[in-house]
């Protein structure tokens, strides 16, 4: 039995936590390999809006383990919001939800060095969520991190303490930035204790165990292909890697254990903070698609960049990833559009590329662009693919020719019952 992964293909937001819920019931374990409470995994169902932020997005069903790997990073005191949440829907989440002993923990002091940080570098600014995801991985690649191991040692507070002195030393060395630890403290000790009553496991022993047992396990990724801290729009990215070696190292997953691979992606594109977005539309258009999309950010509720999807940048994630199959979303969104801009390349310096090249930063990129006739029609009410618009179908078809992937799903709603299947892959 193999890995099935599920990741973004562009700079996350793609609706990631819908399709894992959608496809949960096909799998036993549904397992989150990287990033923290930076991501924001929205599901809808019920007439309820869920956000989850480091839970994996297949808790709302029975009988599904839910597994935090080794390549996240957790915020104990987020994480005890997330779950107080839940409480209300009677999930029995001892029961569903297990921790990787070797996933890092973000403390206070690395919320502050986030912000620290950020402040310093001024208009240069990379658009950092401030929940000290960059300061925590900077710890576990330089080997002073903590992890949820740890808090069941005797000497955690020792082990704390000293972190948190390393901590003091670096944030006092930004001049006039001023904080009190003792306020975030308290909470942070109190969900640590919360947390130690959540089961602990090693989860890449859990991982291939359930494997060799025919267990079904799809791999959860957050954030999307061009925050990649390789492959992404460095070093406007995040701190981990959002592709699909990332869950190898992040869930200790073989590379010739993975299988599908299904790659998330909206009909058109948004980023939230600074970075490229060589389709980005800064005047009318854009507006209009982040007004029918209610594109604000699910965790810091920034409003995100909107623009026309972008062929270079998804054929690149595609071949850095591996995909098999695509899921398209937020197509009800463009249900109004009398034309549909696509873009197939770009010029920079007059030299032309339909591929995403290293310089991105500091170049001018022209995209260059094809119209597609759009649907205008409320796609909202669909209930089969079939029943689809031509001039949907046809948008559908496009893509697939110019990608060279089969798109097998199709979103045209928040709600998990607004998912159209396109085709059945053999």
């Amino acid at each position: 039995m193999k890995v099935d992964v599920l990741l973004g293909l562009q700079w996350g937001d793609e609706g990631k936590g819908k399709i894992v819920d959608v496809l949960t019931p096909k799998y036993d374990i549904i397992a989150r390999f990287q990033g923290g409470p930076n991501a924001g995994h929205t599901l809808e169902f019920e007439g309820i809006k869920h956000v989850l932020h480091t839970i994996p997005s297949g808790i709302f069903r029975d009988g599904v383990m839910n597994v935090i790997g080794n390549g996240v990073v957790i915020d104990p005191v987020i994480f005890k919001g997330e779950l107080e949440k839940l409480s209300p829907f009677n999930l029995d989440i001892k029961s569903r939800l297990v921790i990787s002993k070797k996933a890092h923990l973000i403390l206070p002091t690395h919320k502050l060095l986030d912000q620290a940080s950020e402040e310093a570098k001024g208009k240069n600014k990379i658009g950092s969520t401030l929940k000290g995801i960059g300061p925590t991985y900077m710890d576990k690649t330089g080997r002073n991190g903590l992890r949820i191991g740890d808090i069941h040692s005797p000497n955690f507070q020792e082990k704390y303490d000293q972190l948190v002195e390393k901590h003091k030393v670096m944030l006092d060395r930004f001049e006039g930035f001023s904080y009190d630890i003792s306020t975030l403290e308290e909470p942070w000790l109190q969900a640590v204790s919360e947390l130690k009553e959540l089961t602990a496991i090693d989860s890449e022993q859990y991982l291939n165990d359930a494997m060799k047992a025919g267990k079904k396990i799809l791999a959860e990724g957050a954030q999307g292909t061009m925050l990649d801290i390789d492959f992404g729009t460095y070093p406007f990215v995040t701190s981990s890697n959002t592709v699909t070696a990332g869950t190898c190292t992040g869930l200790g997953i073989a590379p010739t254990k993975i299988g599908d691979v299904i790659g998330i992606f909206k009909a058109y594109c948004t980023r939230v903070g600074s970075g490229p977005f060589p389709t980005e539309l800064h005047e009318e258009v854009g507006e209009r698609i982040r007004k029918e999309g209610s594109e604000f950010g699910a965790t810091t509720g920034r409003p995100r960049r909107c623009g026309w999807v972008d062929l270079p940048q998804l054929k690149y994630a595609i071949m850095i990833n591996g995909v098999s199959e695509l899921s398209m979303m937020k197509s009800d969104v463009l249900d109004n559009f009398d034309t549909i801009n696509v873009c197939t390349h770009y010029l920079i310096d007059g030299k032309r590329y339909d591929y995403f090249p290293y310089d991105v930063n500091d170049v001018e990129i022209v995209p260059v662009y094809e119209e597609i006739k759009g649907w205008n029609y409320d796609t909202t009410k669909l209930t089969s693919y079939n029943d689809a618009p031509a001039e949907l179908k046809a948008y559908v078809e496009y893509l697939e020719q110019k990608l060279e992937v089969p798109i097998t799903t199709v979103s045209v709603g928040p709600d998990r019952t607004q998912t159209l299947n396109n085709k059945v892959l053999a």
